[in-house]
């Protein structure tokens, strides 16, 4: 049986309050995670220790430090935009089950003093945020005029528009249950996080909701988003959830497999977007028709390395998924294949495909740089008006200081020469 040389994991946040988005643009509104948020992502973390780091797992990672973390085997991301209050929540809580505290964190004082970390040895792994805004490897799709094109491009696609009218009476019968919210098929999935968080949180409605409505709710939210966050073409824009964060993916890969790296287990904390490309990137999709949607809560995909026995020399991949805390992991094949995939295949077939700076999320999303920043061409025209108007205010200014400064000086007498008298000030 191969041994497992290190796993790469793709984790979806934990339960939080209703999270809008602008149905054209993506653009997020602010949430925070739940309590129950916590303890979901907890159970993952949990479920992952005893799957990868249990010594008797047949899933076992070997030479992993399973008691007390090592920083340089474990790297942890989080997504900032969007969510990420909430994923960064999730993170922590994850990690809380994966490394949970032990009293060998600990250090012993030149006066023989031993000292354990707080709250009985809790174990502080370091969690890599980028900058709210600038977080285009975990959250590609915002400000990107590529991508909202693709957004009216799905919207007026005839598919689209047969299952918003075919969905008809729903959305009329939904109305009395979303108070005031827009009742459209481009709004399937605020409407259905709407009643979703509700029904989860607040019990007066839950009594009140009429069955199936909530089924049907999700039905039309996967439809949605499975539409938005996929593409035909795997290079295609609509893709550019699992681009992105693909980059990460394949550079760990090569990580651990050729690099003689001390890395054994990548974290990534996201939200359900790249989940939804990569299973149509690597061909999940087309003989499991299930995974087309959104992933629950606390979901977790993850890439497992494998080096099996001499001589055999290469390394294999193992794709796992299970669909939030209630299900365990299942093994899927990908690209056709009926078992792994060799590390070097999975490579070939996805590297010209991954952005992996920030030159190509440009040009993927025809957004350019001008002398103030990564800007499309409507804020770049913005900019220079905002700067032009600058320029003009500080010329009054200027104007105005030097008006002043004349009218402060006494006027200076004129000098004349008369015949004899040389150097004379006359008035």
């Amino acid at each position: 049986m191969p041994d497992v040389h290190g796993v790469l994991i793709i984790a979806r946040n934990g339960d939080r309050t209703e999270f809008y988005q602008d149905p054209y643009t993506y653009e997020p509104s602010y949430t925070e995670s739940t309590p129950l948020g916590a303890v979901q992502s907890y159970q993952l973390g949990c479920y992952l220790r005893s799957t990868y780091l249990n010594p008797s797992s047949p899933s076992h990672i070997q030479s992993i430090h399973a008691d007390l973390v090592q920083n340089d085997q474990v790297v942890v991301h989080a997504k900032a935009g969007g969510e990420g209050t909430a994923i960064f929540d999730s993170a922590i809580a994850v990690l809380q089950g994966l490394f949970p505290p032990t009293p060998n964190n600990l250090i012993e004082l030149a006066n023989g003093t031993k000292v354990v970390t707080p709250l009985g040895g809790y174990q502080y792994v370091p969690v890599e945020m980028a900058p709210s805004g600038l977080d285009r490897a975990l959250e590609p799709w915002t400000e990107c005029p590529a991508f909202e094109q693709h957004i009216k491009s799905v919207y007026t696609s005839e598919g689209f528009k047969e299952i918003g009218q075919s969905a008809g009476h729903f959305f009329s019968v939904v109305r009395d249950y979303v108070f005031g919210r827009p009742t459209t098929f481009e709004n399937a999935w605020n409407i259905y996080d709407f009643m979703n968080s509700q029904l989860t949180h607040n019990q007066t409605y839950a009594y009140r909701l009429p069955p199936t409505l909530i089924e049907q709710a999700h039905g039309y939210a996967n439809y949605h988003e499975n539409a938005i966050f996929s593409d035909k073409e795997m290079g295609g824009i609509g893709n550019i959830a699992g681009r992105t964060i693909l980059h990460t993916i394949l550079h760990s890969l090569e990580r651990i497999t050729f690099d003689e790296d001390p890395l054994r287990l990548l974290l990534l904390e996201t939200s359900y977007q790249p989940f939804i490309s990569l299973f149509h990137m690597m061909e999940m999709v087309n003989e499991h028709p299930q995974l087309a949607a959104i992933p629950n809560h606390a979901s977790a995909l993850a890439f497992e390395i494998l080096r099996g026995p001499p001589p055999e020399l290469r390394e294999f991949l193992r794709i796992k998924f299970k669909n939030g805390t209630d299900e365990d992991f299942q093994t899927y094949p990908i690209f056709g294949h009926k078992g792994d995939i060799a590390v070097t295949e999975f490579l070939y077939r996805l590297e010209n495909y991954a952005i992996s700076s920030q030159k190509q999320w440009e040009s993927a999303c025809g957004v350019h740089s001008g002398y103030f920043g990564i800007t499309s061409a409507a804020e770049s025209m913005n900019m220079l008006l905002a700067a032009f108007s600058a320029f003009m205010l500080l010329g009054v200014f200027a104007l105005s200081w030097f008006k002043r400064r004349r009218g402060t000086y006494a006027p200076i007498p004129e000098v004349h020469v008369v015949s004899n008298e040389k150097g004379r000030l006359l008035p």
